[in-house]
């Protein structure tokens, strides 16, 4: 069976367009619905932590100079994941740092990655709305740490991760959730997300 990289990061903004770069990241191995190894740094990328972010995260600027430089941090995170297939909760956001930083190394960072916030969309309409918190508490999944730090919400966001896997398994009777099922559901429109389920079902017979 496959394992599956779960990411997060705490970052000084929004963007790296705009000079956001990470302060922490953490990945979690998820296999056979459980996480298997884990890997978390804070990391030196030269940049200063904005008052809101540490009200936000608590890491500070002490923290962060204090920290492995970003590059160090970056070369053993994408070692650690190596070609693993790539999940995030609201993965737009982890995905430009991911290449951002990687980038910062002179590292390819081709990795796909299946968002667990576009897929809740799909296959939980009746949750009150989709954050990681929110879904923790709708499913009353493991929490350990604080919100937005990395490991917290990259062990949060495997746990969703595993619930969704049981769910198309049990509930959906999906054969194999695999990454590439998960990257077609999430780009599959809303009206359209049960007769996309129903082909991956067993056929009667077979």
């Amino acid at each position: 069976m496959t394992s599956i990289a779960v990411i997060d990061f705490e970052t000084t903004g929004a963007t790296p367009a705009q000079g956001a770069r990470a302060t922490e990241v953490a990945i979690c191995l998820l296999e056979g619905g459980r996480i298997v190894d884990r890997f978390v740094s804070l990391m030196n990328a030269g940049v200063r932590v904005p008052p809101f972010i540490t009200q936000l995260t608590g890491i500070t600027n002490e923290m962060v100079a204090n920290a492995p430089p970003a590059e160090a941090v970056m070369r053993e995170a994408a070692a650690f994941v190596g070609a693993r297939p790539m999940v995030a909760h609201n993965a737009a956001f982890d995905r430009q740092f991911w290449r951002s930083e990687l980038a910062h190394c002179g590292l390819a960072a081709g990795h796909e990655f299946a968002c667990t916030l576009l897929l809740s969309r799909r296959l939980y309409p009746d949750v009150p709305n989709h954050k990681l918190g929110t879904l923790a508490e709708w499913f009353d999944l493991p929490v350990s740490g604080r919100a937005h730090r990395a490991l917290a919400d990259a062990e949060v966001a495997a746990h969703l991760l595993a619930r969704m896997q049981r769910d198309l398994e049990k509930r959906h009777d999906c054969s194999e959730v695999n990454a590439g099922l998960l990257m077609a559901l999430q780009r599959t429109p809303m009206a359209q997300v049960g007769a996309f389920l129903r082909q991956f079902s067993p056929v009667p017979g077979r």
